[in-house]
């Protein structure tokens, strides 16, 4: 068996440089797509690292600012915020070419970061505020590096370089819930959002340099990276469109679901901690499970991204790919409705997490590969940001609703199965239709 790195003996030199033939023991890399492939891993991996730095400072002050009941609540605010949010970005969209809109978004990000600093260390109460802008924040930035990655690359590229952009995300957020723990006693939450200020520059850096690396590329791949990006907004684009419309009920289900699950987890957990053996106070027994879940679903994502990805893509396609999550969170839940043990629903919320934070992201990713140059910018916003804290808010008024009801944990999973059964319904029509617009396009 070859891996994409071997050649047959007596082949001659290879062609490519060192960093193509290291990156290809991840994917298939051919010669000139080392640079642009690193640059936009390295892209990723330090807004991640930005987030989880952002995302470390947040805790602390809406927890003492505002209280676990305003936190719980936030997901519906985060998405009022975001229609707000992506009815600017669609309005500078019609305006700019890539690299302005890149630039414009990531400076005003920024500038937030260092005013809400100073007027923190001022000592006004910023917990509410901070905890609503990091939402909307996370959300807009991923899902506009994914957008410039989408364009940049064209659909066969897409398909075969995702997988190694995938491992800087997955690294990244390891990396910077890592750092965060170094720093945020030293410097504390407002020095945190500095550095993460700085990391931003560091990105739009990056970004300006892969755009004009990528310019002379433009006759080639037809595109016209400096001219406005859209004339329509995303919601009307979005609504227009069966594909993306299929590709936003995607997204909606997956949310809907993963939250519930965490809720299931999370209420199992507080019934096993208040019997807790071996002399551990609840809070203790919460803490200690709780850092061993995150750390194995980080673990597992990594190596799932590392190992696995690049051949799912490359022997299977990015359509079979989509069908992992769905599948493996079917049986998960329906062993939760059979037996809602703690051990069990550790281990089936850890596959889904890992499977989601890897292959089922990176696949999702890769559907904007063939859509337009205006989709992949303002309709994906809509459905990386709106959208998803959609999810989290109907999530939200099931767990309401069926506490009203007096729902068991198993009754929350079985619940679950029954959304993942028109997850999978939904998923059926959108391969049919990726594939259709696969066809059309060549790809």
């Amino acid at each position: 068996m070859t891996t994409p790195g071997d050649r047959p003996v007596g082949a001659g030199p290879d062609p490519r440089g060192i960093g193509a033939r290291v990156l290809s023991l991840l994917a298939e890399v051919r010669p000139g797509e080392a640079t642009t492939v690193l640059l936009l891993t390295l892209n990723v991996f330090l807004l991640l690292c930005s987030y989880y730095l952002l995302k470390s400072a947040r805790e602390p002050l809406i927890l003492t600012q505002g209280g676990a009941e305003v936190k719980t609540y936030a997901s519906a605010g985060q998405a009022i915020l975001l229609i707000g949010m992506t009815a600017v970005y669609g309005s500078l969209a019609r305006r700019f070419g890539r690299m302005r809109l890149i630039s414009v978004v990531t400076l005003f990000f920024a500038s937030n970061l260092l005013l809400f600093s100073v007027v923190g260390r001022a000592g006004v109460a910023i917990g509410v505020p901070f905890y609503l802008w990091v939402g909307v924040f996370n959300m807009s930035i991923v899902a506009q590096f994914w957008g410039f990655a989408a364009d940049v690359y064209t659909a066969e590229q897409g398909k075969r370089l995702f997988a190694i952009v995938g491992v800087g995300s997955s690294v990244g957020a390891l990396v910077g819930a890592r750092i965060a723990k170094w720093l945020v006693v030293p410097i504390g939450p407002y020095g945190m959002m500095l550095v993460a200020a700085c990391v931003l520059l560091v990105c739009l850096g990056l970004t300006a340099v892969t755009h004009r690396r990528e310019a002379g590329h433009v006759a080639a791949h037809k595109r016209e990276p400096d001219q406005p990006l859209s004339s329509r907004g995303g919601f009307s684009l979005l609504l227009r469109d069966r594909y993306l419309l299929l590709i936003a009920a995607l997204t909606l289900l997956l949310n809907w679901v993963n939250t519930i699950g965490e809720y299931v987890l999370d209420r199992t957990l507080l019934a096993a901690a208040a019997s807790a053996a071996g002399g551990l106070t609840s809070e203790q027994f919460i803490g200690v499970f709780k850092a061993s879940y995150f750390g194995w679903v980080n673990f597992v994502g990594v190596a799932l991204q590392l190992v696995v990805v690049s051949r799912i893509f490359k022997y299977l396609g990015v359509r079979v790919a989509l069908f992992f999550l769905p599948l493996v969170a079917l049986g998960g839940y329906g062993v939760m409705g059979i037996a809602p043990v703690l051990s069990l629903v550790f281990v089936a919320k850890v596959a889904e997490n890992s499977l989601d934070y890897s292959v089922q992201n990176t696949a999702r990713q890769a559907l904007f590969l063939v859509t337009s140059r205006e989709a992949k910018y303002t309709a994906k916003a809509v459905i990386d940001t709106f959208v998803v804290r959609t999810g989290d808010v109907l999530a939200a008024i099931t767990v309401w609703l069926g506490s009203r009801l007096a729902l068991s944990s198993a009754r929350f999973a079985w619940v679950n199965v029954a959304l993942i059964v028109l997850w999978l319904c939904v998923l059926v029509a959108l391969v049919r239709e990726h594939r259709r617009r696969s066809e059309l396009r060549g790809a």
